[in-house]
Protein backbone atom coordinates (compact mmCIF):
# COMPACT_ATOMS: atom_id res chain seq x y z
CA UNK A 1 0.00 0.00 0.00
CA UNK A 2 1.40 3.40 -0.88
CA UNK A 3 0.39 6.85 0.22
CA UNK A 4 -1.11 7.46 -3.24
CA UNK A 5 -3.64 4.60 -2.83
CA UNK A 6 -5.01 6.00 0.42
CA UNK A 7 -7.95 8.27 0.98
CA UNK A 8 -6.68 11.88 0.69
CA UNK A 9 -7.49 12.56 4.35
CA UNK A 10 -5.43 9.54 5.42
CA UNK A 11 -2.56 10.65 3.19
CA UNK A 12 -2.77 14.05 4.85
CA UNK A 13 -2.21 12.73 8.38
CA UNK A 14 0.74 10.65 7.17
CA UNK A 15 2.23 13.73 5.51
CA UNK A 16 1.69 15.78 8.68
CA UNK A 17 3.34 13.09 10.82
CA UNK A 18 6.30 12.90 8.41
CA UNK A 19 6.71 16.68 8.51
CA UNK A 20 6.62 16.83 12.31
CA UNK A 21 9.23 14.06 12.56
CA UNK A 22 11.53 15.70 10.01
CA UNK A 23 11.12 19.20 11.45
CA UNK A 24 12.04 18.11 14.97
CA UNK A 25 14.55 15.40 14.06
CA UNK A 26 12.80 12.88 16.28
CA UNK A 27 12.40 9.12 16.08
CA UNK A 28 8.64 9.30 15.59
CA UNK A 29 6.02 11.57 14.10
CA UNK A 30 2.35 11.09 14.77
CA UNK A 31 -0.95 12.57 13.72
CA UNK A 32 -4.58 11.90 14.48
CA UNK A 33 -7.86 13.06 12.93
CA UNK A 34 -10.85 13.51 15.21
CA UNK A 35 -14.56 13.04 14.57
CA UNK A 36 -14.89 16.59 13.22
CA UNK A 37 -11.95 16.28 10.82
CA UNK A 38 -9.52 18.32 12.92
CA UNK A 39 -5.95 17.06 12.90
CA UNK A 40 -3.32 17.04 15.62
CA UNK A 41 0.36 16.37 15.00
CA UNK A 42 3.12 15.53 17.43
CA UNK A 43 6.50 13.92 17.90
CA UNK A 44 7.66 11.57 20.59
CA UNK A 45 8.77 13.04 23.92
CA UNK A 46 11.95 11.57 25.36
CA UNK A 47 12.84 13.37 28.57
CA UNK A 48 14.44 11.87 31.65
CA UNK A 49 11.15 12.21 33.54
CA UNK A 50 8.64 11.80 30.70
CA UNK A 51 8.53 9.39 27.78
CA UNK A 52 5.59 9.42 25.38
CA UNK A 53 5.18 8.14 21.87
CA UNK A 54 4.18 10.51 19.08
CA UNK A 55 0.74 8.87 18.88
CA UNK A 56 0.21 9.25 22.63
CA UNK A 57 1.05 12.96 22.42
CA UNK A 58 -1.24 13.48 19.40
CA UNK A 59 -4.10 11.68 21.17
CA UNK A 60 -3.55 13.77 24.30
CA UNK A 61 -3.61 16.95 22.21
CA UNK A 62 -6.87 15.87 20.59
CA UNK A 63 -8.51 15.04 23.92
CA UNK A 64 -7.34 18.27 25.53
CA UNK A 65 -8.90 20.13 22.59
CA UNK A 66 -12.27 18.45 23.12
CA UNK A 67 -12.18 15.47 20.75
CA UNK A 68 -14.40 12.60 21.82
CA UNK A 69 -13.47 10.10 19.10
CA UNK A 70 -10.88 9.55 16.39
CA UNK A 71 -11.32 8.65 12.74
CA UNK A 72 -7.68 7.75 12.01
CA UNK A 73 -4.13 7.92 13.31
CA UNK A 74 -0.72 7.78 11.67
CA UNK A 75 2.69 6.86 13.04
CA UNK A 76 5.84 7.53 11.04
CA UNK A 77 8.72 5.52 12.38
CA UNK A 78 11.54 3.16 11.45
CA UNK A 79 9.79 0.54 13.59
CA UNK A 80 8.05 -2.53 12.25
CA UNK A 81 4.75 -2.05 14.08
CA UNK A 82 3.12 0.43 16.44
CA UNK A 83 3.53 -0.29 20.11
CA UNK A 84 0.63 -1.62 22.12
CA UNK A 85 0.57 1.70 24.01
CA UNK A 86 -0.09 3.50 20.70
CA UNK A 87 -2.93 1.19 19.76
CA UNK A 88 -4.39 1.40 23.28
CA UNK A 89 -4.37 5.21 23.25
CA UNK A 90 -6.24 5.26 19.93
CA UNK A 91 -8.69 2.56 21.10
CA UNK A 92 -9.54 4.68 24.14
CA UNK A 93 -11.36 6.93 21.66
CA UNK A 94 -13.05 4.28 19.52
CA UNK A 95 -12.06 1.99 16.68
CA UNK A 96 -9.97 4.23 14.43
CA UNK A 97 -7.51 2.83 11.94
CA UNK A 98 -3.81 3.35 12.70
CA UNK A 99 -1.45 3.64 9.73
CA UNK A 100 2.23 2.84 10.18
CA UNK A 101 4.46 4.53 7.62
CA UNK A 102 8.17 4.61 6.93
CA UNK A 103 9.97 7.97 6.96
CA UNK A 104 9.59 8.14 3.16
CA UNK A 105 5.81 7.83 3.48
CA UNK A 106 5.51 4.21 2.38
CA UNK A 107 2.68 2.63 4.33
CA UNK A 108 4.00 -0.45 6.14
CA UNK A 109 0.82 -1.48 7.89
CA UNK A 110 -2.75 -0.75 8.84
CA UNK A 111 -4.04 -1.63 12.31
CA UNK A 112 -7.49 -1.47 13.89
Amino acid sequence: MTETTLDPEDSKIITLARAARARNGTAEGGAVRDETGRTYTATNVDLPSLKLSAVQVAVAMAVSSGAVSLEAAALVSDGEEPGEHDLAAVRDLGEAVVFLAAPDGTVKGRYI
